[in-house]
């Protein structure tokens, strides 16, 4: 059975080829890449939009991951994995307060919402600190993937020095991964979502 999963960006296509070959070889994975998608969502998901992504999700034979953050709670409804779920029940997991850190104005209220009703699940409540990164999302756009994960890493350092004592970073797109691995000295994890959320699709597969 394929992993479908669906991007917003080329880019991280070679992520989870990456994720596949070190934890999953020979699995068969299709990237079906819609940046549209997340262009015409930046204002928010109209219906014909909607319809569209659900469409698509349905079509497709096997597992379907969605790895755009935006568009997470209408893939979600039409049954996909959503790309920040397993990451935000680990961030509930770990309490706060959390440190939601995101580089779209269109990622807050989804991502946000998603973590509250995680932590309503588990029965913690924790205080969610937005750090919104935005100005830096020209970066990924143009291809400067490595001055975009250094510039994250440098902010989330300055922000976790001002924060009091935070149970972790949550990283709130894919995008975002690579700033991780720059963060390893902190005094508090830093989560992202494309691994918690492969291996979950890998537990439907």
């Amino acid at each position: 059975m394929p992993l479908n999963l669906f991007h917003t960006a080329d880019a991280h296509c070679a992520t989870f080829d990456a994720l596949r070959d070190r934890i999953a070889p020979g699995l068969e994975l299709v990237h079906h890449v819609r940046p549209a998608w997340l262009r015409r969502a930046r204002d928010g998901i109209s219906p014909t939009l909607a319809n569209e992504i659900s469409s698509a999700i349905g079509d497709v034979d096997g597992v379907a991951l969605c790895t755009c953050t935006t568009i997470g709670p209408v893939a979600g409804k039409a049954g996909a994995i959503r790309i920040d779920q397993p990451m935000m029940e680990r961030a509930a997991e770990l309490g706060g307060p959390i440190l939601l850190a995101y580089c779209l104005d269109s990622t807050w209220e989804p991502s946000l919402a998603l973590l509250d009703r995680a932590l309503e699940v588990r029965g913690r409540p924790a205080t969610v600190h937005p750090l919104p990164l935005t100005q830096y999302w020209p970066l990924f756009e143009a291809g400067e993937v490595t001055a975009f994960h250094a510039v994250l890493a440098g902010e989330i350092r300055q922000a976790v020095t001002r924060a009091d004592d935070p149970g972790c970073v949550v990283l709130a797109q894919v995008s975002m991964a690579g700033a991780a691995d720059m963060l390893g000295n902190l005094p508090c994890p830093v989560l992202a979502s494309q691994e918690l959320a492969f291996r979950s699709a890998l537990a439907r597969i």
